[in-house]
């Protein structure tokens, strides 16, 4: 492209292309991926850099169990700032706004001085929160009565909390509707030091088998220690007292130092060059007993609104995040009250697109976002998975709205990229019995079966589609399933699939392969045509063939694809001239 067209998006929003990474995706810390696209390749392909929330000081779940809002200074500096907005690169971030890290200033200061903390009602007690409205189990715990546990919408299985450990000695069970760690670390003889009426030799054997079970993750209350079992009370007392804790806390948004510290927290991100800020889990934020405690109205709402008077103070553009079935209708009622929304729906139709041969599913959701005049943030890959819940269908007052696909169709997306090495992310019910799938975590580029020009042309479907096309870093160098770091990841190791690092040898390597600067040519088209500000067409074609159009005055930019062989080209105008890509294996 000339240099007199060169990114007339970078001041639009709505019209660029954002890269999304970690801080250390690309390299080992963000001045690396900074050197990525000050690189000729890559001038011009994006405008915007969602940075997830490792950039950030954090603990657990990859960056959103986070401590506080301060520069991550192992992987991130102000120079780099400066230089992503020389690049005229703006800025997105999250903020999580239903919890904090156990490890935050605020949840540390609870466990310190309990009852005096400033922070005391900053978290939410699970069982001053549920008293008189359950019963106290063996464990000390309140369970909801029936007809409120049963409304409970869990995203893991048992009861939602961690049960923390104040000096004391008291332990009290706070609500973490997400993520939680609990680490038992080994002891020696030294640590048993208060039962010195035993020989060393005997609290060495004590050591081993509480290290042995700890070792073996084996529940520590069922350790036998035989004779020595008129003992096991203070021992477990002594094992309890050394263990840490990891946790994404749900903060109490009844709380006014909750809302002090969402303002603190949003000028603090303006600062840093934030353009747009995502609001992660926000529809777990307002709790309500006899609610499902997801998206509860008009609370949700209510909170959602106070959010955008502190975004509009700091010139913040929010992208509340959110993921429901398609016949809940949650997107539209979203988009009405004037946010931007996330296409969740676009990846699995642009998978079934793909798989089936046929248009009709993906051109009736682009018709849907014209019609309904939604400002979208499209994408295919990204941290989390591949959406598939978003589809379907719900019953809804007595009435059943159908989904984008069918609960088969769905069915064969899901079993499709399992077949291709995908991992099954899970909801439960209280009972801990599995009710419905959420996601399928994989690469973009292995859920399509590792074929090169499948990716190339989901790329182009993508960024044709209306909204910002957000781009997964490791889908632009086709980047496979990473099944070594999925075993090893622990709790949340089906998500580490899809996060392998890209070394600098690598990205060097990758800019000699056409299927990744086939999609910076067409990521650069995308960012940077004037077509784009204008209007979409979608042409009538056969079933099997995708046609769209973009046109803005004099300019053009039009898909056309044949998705049985696969064969697309991109028609475009520049300077007056009309230009051809075409693509095929």
């Amino acid at each position: 492209m000339s240099e007199k067209n060169s990114n007339p998006n970078k001041n639009n929003l709505s019209t660029g292309v954002m890269l999304n990474a970690y801080p250390d995706s690309i390299g080992n810390k963000l001045s690396d991926a900074v050197a990525m696209l000050s690189l000729p390749e890559f001038k011009d392909t994006f405008s915007l850099f969602y940075i997830l929330p490792t950039f950030f000081n954090s603990d657990l779940d990859r960056g959103f169990s986070i401590i506080d809002y301060n520069l991550n200074k192992d992987l991130v500096t102000k120079d780099d700032l400066k230089s992503l907005h020389k690049l005229n690169i703006k800025l997105k971030f999250d903020i999580v706004l239903n919890h904090l890290s156990v490890a935050s200033p605020q949840f540390k200061d609870v466990l310190k001085n309990g009852e005096k903390s400033k922070y005391k009602d900053f978290f939410i007690n699970w069982n001053t929160f549920w008293q008189n409205n359950g019963d106290v189990n063996k464990d000390g715990i309140v369970l909801p009565k029936k007809e409120f546990l049963n409304k409970l919408f869990m995203r893991k299985s048992g009861l939602p909390i961690l049960k923390v450990r104040f000096p004391d000695g008291s332990e009290k069970p706070y609500w973490n509707t997400f993520y939680q760690e609990i680490t038992y670390h080994k002891i020696n003889h030294q640590d048993l030091s208060n039962l010195n009426h035993l020989s060393v030799t005997q609290l060495e054997w004590i050591c081993s088998k509480v290290n042995s079970a700890i070792e073996s993750k084996v529940d520590i209350n069922t350790i036998d220690f035989k004779e020595h079992n008129i003992y096991k009370n203070e021992i477990l007392q002594i094992i309890e007292e050394k263990k840490t804790y990891l946790g994404q806390m749900d903060v109490n948004a009844e709380s006014a130092l909750v809302w002090e510290f969402y303002e603190e927290t949003l000028s603090k991100l303006k600062e840093f060059g934030c353009s747009i800020l995502r609001l992660d889990a926000f529809a777990y934020l307002h709790k309500e007993v006899g609610q499902t405690n997801f998206f509860n109205k008009p609370g949700t709402w209510q909170y959602l609104e106070r959010i955008k008077q502190i975004a509009k103070k700091n010139d913040l553009m929010l992208l509340p995040e959110i993921h429901a079935e398609y016949g809940l209708g949650l997107h539209d009622e979203v988009a009405k009250k004037d946010y931007f929304i996330y296409d969740f729906f676009l990846p699995g139709l642009t998978i079934h697109a793909l798989e089936k041969g046929t248009s009709k599913a993906i051109v009736k959701w682009a018709k849907e976002i014209i019609s309904k005049e939604y400002r979208t943030v499209n994408m295919l890959g990204c941290h989390d998975g591949i959406p598939v819940l978003d589809l379907k269908g719900k019953e809804v007052n007595n009435s059943y709205n159908q989904g984008l696909l069918k609960d088969s169709e769905i069915e064969d997306i899901m079993n499709t990229i399992m077949k291709r090495g995908g991992r099954v992310k899970n909801l439960y019910d209280p009972s801990g019995n599995k009710i419905s799938y959420y996601q399928i975590n994989a690469t973009f580029f292995s859920a399509l079966g590792e074929n090169e020009q499948k990716l190339l042309l989901a790329r182009a479907i993508q960024l044709f589609m209306p909204g910002i096309p957000q781009v997964w870093y490791l889908d632009i160098f086709a980047g496979k399933n990473d099944y070594e770091a999925a075993d090893n990841g622990g709790s949340a190791g089906h998500k580490e699939i899809n996060r392998t690092t890209i070394k600098k040898e690598d990205v060097a390597h990758g800019l000699k392969k056409d299927i990744v600067l086939h999609q910076l040519q067409l990521i650069k088209l995308r960012n940077t045509s004037k077509a784009f500000h204008g209007t979409m067409k979608i042409n009538e074609t056969a079933d099997n063939e995708l046609d769209i159009l973009w046109s803005s005055d004099s300019e053009k930019a039009q898909l056309k694809a044949n998705l049985k062989t696969l064969t697309f080209s991109v028609m475009y105008t520049e300077n007056g001239k009309t230009k051809t890509m075409k693509f095929h294996d």
